[in-house]
């Protein structure tokens, strides 16, 4: 189920060699913006009033928890892990995998994004720029590499279908 090509699993120990993990990079940078905010002269302010602000921020992160929890219900399903380091074991691409290649980067994206606007924390906005650059290159650049020096053309087809982000 979800796996490209049908029940092929790698026994090797090769890892996309990530420079860290995702979450680790979201939540320092999360903390990093919001005692930015604190100690720094404000950039610029979050537009909205209060309430609308922390509904609309809160509405951004449910859907980023949806995303990033589809992602790993797909990975848990067709029996391959969700943490980096170790070694993936089949190539998902149905059910979200079938919408976007990053649906847990994508979603946690989202839950920080939410987070910034309901805090409301320019900092944390202004930071999402490194961020973004540091993931996109630090981990999913490394996991697109190793997966195709894993599956090959299987991935290679399933990359040139499906979207990295949206």
């Amino acid at each position: 189920m979800g796996m490209d090509p049908p029940g092929q699993h790698l026994n090797d120990t090769t890892t996309a060699g990530v420079i860290a993990r995702p979450g680790p990079l979201f939540l320092a940078t999360l903390l990093l913006g919001l005692a930015s905010d604190r100690l720094l002269p404000r950039p610029f302010a979050v537009p909205g009033t209060d309430p609308p602000r922390r509904m609309t921020g809160g509405a951004v992160i449910l859907v980023g928890l949806a995303l990033a929890a589809a992602g790993i219900r797909g990975f848990s399903r067709a029996g391959t892990p969700v943490r980096s380091k170790e070694p993936t074991r089949v190539l998902v691409t149905s059910g979200i995998y079938g919408w976007t290649r990053n649906p847990i980067h994508l979603g946690i994206f989202l839950v920080y994004e939410g987070i910034g606007i309901a805090a409301p924390s320019p900092w944390t906005l202004v930071l999402t720029l490194p961020l973004a650059i540091t993931i996109r290159y630090g981990v999913v650049g490394r996991e697109e590499a190793y997966l195709e020096r894993r599956f090959g053309d299987a991935y290679r087809e399933y990359k040139a279908g499906v979207r990295r982000w949206l």
